[in-house]
């Protein structure tokens, strides 16, 4: 079994790469460090095949590029998990660093997830990973396109895994939303977390299990289910007040 991995020099990605190591799986990590793509692949077990791949997909030809490098391996996993967040007011917020973060959070997802999805159901077989977050169900002013971002690899996911369930199809899409998680994001979209982060290795570990069990929308730790769960039932424009109140308190 062989998986590759996007954005897995660092945090889940990572740590899903060593879970899934730890099965028995060959990993094509891809990120742009390849310092810290090669220190994880010294550091996973020697009998794993292992393939590393440097690429920043926040440009668009690169993720199609991965694809065209790949589409005739054997791959049995796909996991889109690189992405990021930038914080700010949507009218102060550099419209470069916000367009390179759409390329990378949905318009790289969009384009691997359909190109491998294509070669997933011509041999009926493959399962894909989506990262997205608790923030796809939301509006999230001072994060505002992080947020709009992550909604659209969610309902992207959602009506994908509708159209294989309808043909019967023996491919299968999940999408991970979990609240916080103590990984490097934080430093990189400039906030600190308003509220209690699970650990990196525990969001990795669950979000592979229940990809496994064939899970849609998978959300780790009770209290984000909760929050979820609850959220449905309170108007929208007083829900987007209220996690206004809560993206503040990221502010440093």
């Amino acid at each position: 079994m062989r998986a590759l991995i996007t954005g897995s020099s660092s945090g889940m990605g990572r740590e899903m790469a060593k879970y899934l190591a730890s099965m028995g799986w060959d990993l094509i990590l891809v990120a742009r460090r390849r310092e810290r793509l090669m220190e994880l692949k010294e550091s996973l077990p020697k009998e794993i095949d292992i393939k590393i791949i440097t690429l920043d997909l926040s440009y668009p030809e690169c993720a199609k590029s991965l694809y065209e490098h790949m589409k005739f391996e054997d791959i049995d996993m796909l996991i889109n998990n690189a992405g990021f967040g930038l914080f700010g007011e949507f009218a102060d917020t550099d419209l470069d660093k916000e367009l390179q973060m759409i390329n990378t959070n949905i318009t790289a997802v969009h384009i691997l997830t359909k190109l491998f999805l294509q070669k997933f159901v011509e041999e009926d077989k493959g399962r894909i990973l989506n990262v997205a977050s608790s923030a796809g169900f939301l509006a999230g002013p001072l994060l505002s396109s992080y947020y709009a971002s992550k909604n659209y690899v969610v309902r992207l996911t959602e009506a994908i895994y509708e159209e294989l369930r309808r043909n019967n199809s023996n491919v299968k899409i999940s999408c991970f939303c979990p609240g916080p998680v103590n990984t490097e994001f934080n430093q990189v979209a400039g906030v600190r977390f308003a509220i209690d982060a699970i650990g990196e290795v525990e969001a990795a570990h669950y979000a592979i299990d229940r990809a496994f069990k064939n899970k849609l929308i998978i959300i780790p730790t009770a209290s984000m289910k909760v929050v979820h769960f609850f959220s449905r039932f309170v108007p929208e424009k007083l829900l987007t007040r209220i996690n206004y109140n809560v993206q503040r308190k990221k502010d440093n």
